[in-house]
């Protein structure tokens, strides 16, 4: 089977298609043929080890988001069949439960092979049956953005009708936790450099945006949209750079999830400001096989589509990870197998 993986050394040109034998499914396991993958911001850092120790072994299929069809099972295989049209859970190891070290250690595309295969074999528990309404590359999108920000606006953050949730950027992660917020009764203000971006934001049912670039002080801005005290919850990718403007954004007792780093990965703020004000900072890395079912049956029953910015050809992995580390995307970037 053909394969895109990273060989022989850790570096962007050692990134290329490759083959392996068609692998067979064992006891409870599963052969999925695949027929799309998504890319994260993760996995620009993946081909240079970017996350160090935890990367053991080489050659490494990449990507960790991706749609196939079973099409044969091993023996005591009994929740699926073939036909069923499934997505690999982001986390082999975090079936259920609460985060811990075992359950965070084993995900697709860096610990372990990702969905850039023609075939890939998983445990039957490490699969999940995709929304029937969506598209393949649409359901390739969901296991790790859509599920990261299930995880921060429902299973961490319980957000509900009347929220106010602040937003910030377009990225996979981002459109998705607008429509959360939105599925869930809540306000929704988007903050991104583009008024073209925003423009779409609002299409998708943003109630308010601000561009970053006009109003550098939007912390202090969306405080005002939401009324003088702050809004309930910020979904946090920046990081460093837009750290303090969130803490200015968050009202007293409210929740910053902190899911990406892309403004700089070292935190620089006034910690008073987290103290006295009793505000909750909770790190998001992706979510459970249970998170993944709850998010997906919501998403079934509300009809959500994702937001695909732009579908690369199998052989044009290079480009498509151009194209998302440029941040001209409006969504996910995804791969037609």
């Amino acid at each position: 089977m053909r394969v895109f993986q990273v060989e022989d050394a850790w570096s962007m040109n050692n990134l290329r298609i490759g083959a392996r034998p068609d692998p067979k499914p064992g006891t409870g396991q599963v052969r999925i043929r695949m027929k799309a993958s998504a890319l994260n911001y993760r996995d620009i850092l993946v081909p240079i080890r970017g996350y160090g120790s935890r990367m053991k072994h080489l050659p490494l299929i990449m990507l960790g988001d991706g749609l196939g069809v079973v099409d044969s099972s091993g023996e005591s295989v009994t929740r699926l069949k073939p036909g069923d049209r499934v997505c690999p859970l982001f986390f082999q190891s975090w079936v259920s439960g609460a985060p811990n070290q075992q359950r965070l250690s084993l995900s697709l595309g860096c610990d372990l092979d990702g969905t850039m295969a023609e075939f890939m074999v998983l445990p039957e528990a490490g699969v999940a049956l995709a929304p029937a309404h969506l598209d393949d590359i649409e359901a390739a999108s969901l296991p790790a953005a859509a599920v990261t920000a299930w995880r921060a606006l429902v299973t961490e953050g319980r957000s509900k009708p009347g929220d106010k949730v602040l937003v910030q950027g377009t990225g996979g992660v981002s459109l998705f936790a607008l429509q959360f917020a939105k599925m869930l009764g809540a306000t929704v203000i988007i903050i991104s450099s583009s008024d073209e971006k925003l423009a779409r934001a609002r299409e998708m049912g943003a109630d308010e945006t601000i561009n970053y670039n006009a109003v550098p002080e939007w912390g202090k801005r969306a405080r005002e949209i939401a009324g003088g005290e702050g809004v309930d919850h910020v979904v946090e990718v920046g990081g460093q750079g837009t750290m303090a403007q969130s803490l200015r954004a968050v009202r007293p007792g409210g929740t910053i999830s902190v899911i990406g780093v892309l403004s700089g990965a070292t935190l620089n703020v006034p910690l008073g400001q987290i103290v006295t004000r009793h505000v909750r900072l909770q790190g998001i890395t992706v979510g459970s096989g249970d998170d993944f079912a709850q998010m997906a049956e919501a998403i079934a029953r509300h009809k959500v589509h994702p937001a695909i910015s732009r579908v690369f050809a199998f052989e044009e992995l290079h480009p498509a990870l151009d194209f998302l580390a440029s941040g001209k995307h409006f969504g996910k970037i995804c791969i037609k197998h």
